[in-house]
């Protein structure tokens, strides 16, 4: 894992460090993929305040720890915002098509479920 060198600086896993296990486990859970689907739509760094999440602010925090540390959304400070950009890119090059995969399922089942609404 990279290594903070300021406070402000968050540690992110460099490109050969990404494993498979871990963004499939950041994927696993509703929350993290709508905030991956939610990036992935919008193509642009978002900040954390931009999500509407139905849990706490310190289980947000939680959730986008895990995305962090799994490789899949890089985080950075701008003044005092916090902005999350996925890491297209880097899992395409590790992983080719799984985020497609991932997101195409999702927004399926999404489309199932509203269906049946």
């Amino acid at each position: 894992m990279t290594t903070a060198t300021s406070p402000r600086a968050l540690e992110h896993p460099a490109r050969d460090q990404i494993r498979l296990e871990a963004v499939l486990h950041a994927l696993s859970d509703p929350v993290r993929l709508r905030i991956v689907r939610d990036m992935a739509r919008e193509r642009a760094e978002l900040s954390c305040s931009y999500f509407d999440l139905p849990v706490t602010k310190s289980t947000t925090t939680h959730h986008f720890r895990v995305l962090r540390e799994g490789g899949v959304i890089r985080q950075t400070y701008r003044g005092t915002a916090k902005l999350n950009a996925l890491r297209e890119d880097d899992l395409e090059a590790l992983f080719p098509g799984l985020l497609a995969a991932v997101l195409a399922a999702a927004g399926a089942q999404a489309d199932r479920e509203d269906a049946t609404a």
